[in-house]
């Protein structure tokens, strides 16, 4: 069988006038999700400064230009769903509403951070509103989240749980190892590739032989969908399809989205394997930016009604970041806690 070309197969497209009434056809609706968007966004602006003024160590993975995922997935869920997400997880925790200033003070390892910053960017975890954790080992945290599937089989609780990870993780073994088990015991599972065209700083066409991750799913007997994210209402009405399926039929379904981060792998990533007109490209397709467009094109409002908005977010995530910085440290039997002997 010959391989499929490759390349990029999801180039950014311009929106026509209808494509944005279709992706954007309520005004309250867009403007709830410019702002979630908006706060995300904003938050890891505030994150990134903070790390280049040595108040964050370690590692800090942004979600720039992948916020409209997250926003879906919070609305497309239902209570007691469960997300099982990858380490550039702090715009999920956002979404399902985990306040900006714990979330802040957890990367800054303070004690009254989201995990009481023994945790850093790499381990949100808030049981109460879903996030059931970030995961550093790159693709390991499939196979736990199939655990919390079969254990919502086994319980009978009608829960689902969604998994999130990376193009990069599709090639690790525990990957196939969870799916294959999720595919077999039929359980209530969603998988989500939040395909960002790199897998740290190698593209896409470089690590798998056929693009269309996809295409793996009739392997595992799941459903798919792949699709480029152009607007959260999109992507939370073809998320909650997914959703449904599992709940209903305890049938998984594979998701590949097709996204883009506008920053480095991480914050001691300068990107430059990515030519400058590739990202300029991509920066007119940000989701972000089509809201505004929709906003100001469609239902006529103003630069100075968007600006007003951009204040009290910026505030919001100034006031999470003096937050962060007068939290405390935690206390030193803290690294102590938790551990199973």
């Amino acid at each position: 069988m010959t391989k499929p070309a490759k390349g990029p197969d999801f180039p950014p497209t311009e929106l026509s006038s209808d494509d944005l009434k279709r992706h954007f056809p309520d005004k309250e609706e867009v403007l709830k999700h410019y702002r979630e968007m908006l706060r995300i966004r904003r938050f890891e602006e505030t994150a990134a400064r903070a790390y280049t003024r040595g108040k964050i160590s370690g590692f800090l993975h942004l979600y720039i230009g992948q916020e409209a995922i997250a926003v879906a997935t919070a609305e497309a869920i239902s209570p007691g769903d469960r997300v099982v997400s990858t380490y550039r997880t702090h715009g999920m925790a956002l979404a399902l509403g985990s306040p900006p200033g714990p979330c802040m003070a957890e990367l800054y390892g303070k004690k009254d951070g989201l995990v009481g910053g023994i945790g850093g960017s790499m381990h949100f975890f808030d049981r109460d509103r879903g996030m059931w954790g970030g995961y550093a080992i790159v693709g390991n945290h499939i196979p736990v989240a199939a655990g919390h599937a079969f254990a919502s089989k086994y319980t009978g609780d009608g829960k689902v749980t969604l998994c999130f990870m990376g193009d990069g993780a599709v090639g690790i073994g525990p990957v196939h190892e969870g799916m294959t088990l999720s595919g077999l015991w039929d359980l209530p599972i969603v998988f989500i590739v939040e395909n960002n065209r790199f897998s740290m700083g190698t593209p896409l066409h470089r690590t798998v032989p056929v693009e269309d991750i996809t295409a793996r799913a009739e392997g595992y007997g799941f459903a798919s969908d792949r699709f480029r994210v152009t607007s959260v209402t999109e992507t939370r009405d073809r998320l909650k399809e997914a959703i449904e399926r599992a709940r209903a039929r305890r049938q998984p379904t594979l998701i590949e989205m097709i996204t883009y981060r506008f920053r480095g792998h991480s914050m001691s990533d300068p990107a430059k394997y990515r030519q400058k007109d590739e990202v300029s490209a991509w920066r007119k397709q940000d989701p972000l930016e089509r809201a505004i467009d929709a906003l100001q094109s469609l239902y006529n409002m103003t630069e100075d009604e968007l600006e007003a908005i951009d204040e009290e977010v910026v505030s919001e995530m100034d006031a999470a970041m003096r937050f962060a910085e007068e939290s405390p440290p935690p206390d030193p039997e803290a690294r102590f806690a938790n551990i199973i002997v």
